[in-house]
């Protein structure tokens, strides 16, 4: 059965480490059979803990998942099935992140070849759609990371106070390097009100390294590997 890896932040250090604070792994239950499980994202909602999948092969149909106090199923508390509207053609759908700022649920797919770019999407209340733009900046740069980060691990969180901007280091598996959004540039920049590395600790073995996912439930900070 596939199931997630959880760490949380300790407070006070630069630190994420495995089953801190946390159920250390969670189950995913009931997935179609064609829930696409490489390209995923997470978020906390007030009062459900959220996670994403993209549907097979499609480039704007995604499940989502509830956590119902033991796994994330499919379905709980949700609305199965979203569907992306008005995407940009150049949308990279290879991944995606998305976060809940205490009014809006957000998705963030980067623009195809330029991952400095973010195209931001919400969800039209009463419906099943996310719509690129709406109530959203439709596009928004990402600047100042440095080199040794990896543009394709990346995720975001709101954490009451700020929008987070995240990736990981390029050909390191235990660093996070950490932005802000600044709402005077209207860009995601690194280090901005942020500790600009963090670092991994107590990765299980079993750790899936290719994608992440992080959200902030108001009480912790927390990150998320797939379990292989």
């Amino acid at each position: 059965m596939l199931s997630v890896n959880q760490f949380a932040y300790i407070s006070g250090t630069t630190e994420y480490k495995f089953g801190h604070n946390s159920i250390p792994n969670i189950p995913i239950t009931d997935a179609p059979n064609d829930t696409d499980f490489t390209r995923w994202a997470m978020l906390y909602d007030g009062s459900t803990y959220r996670m994403y999948f993209f549907k097979g092969s499609t480039n704007n149909k995604i499940y989502q998942f509830g956590f119902n106090g033991s796994s994330y199923q499919f379905g709980y508390n949700s609305i199965p099935e979203l569907t992306l509207v008005d995407m940009p053609a150049d949308a990279d759908i290879s991944s995606f992140a998305m976060l809940h700022d205490g009014n809006d649920y957000r998705l963030y797919l980067r623009r195809l070849g330029e991952a400095n770019l973010l195209y931001q999407f919400a969800w039209v209340p009463g419906t099943s759609t996310y719509k690129w733009g709406h109530n959203s900046i439709p596009k928004i740069p990402v600047t100042g990371f440095p080199k040794n980060a990896d543009t394709n691990r990346w995720a975001m969180l709101h954490d009451g106070n700020a929008y987070r901007f995240y990736r990981m280091g390029l050909g390191n598996n235990d660093k996070l390097l950490q932005g802000s959004f600044n709402r005077s540039t209207n860009a995601y920049e690194y280090a901005f009100n942020s500790i600009p590395e963090l670092t991994l600790v107590g990765t299980p073995s079993d750790s899936d390294l290719s994608e992440a996912a992080m959200l902030h439930d108001g009480n912790n900070y927390r990150f998320y590997f797939l379990k292989k």
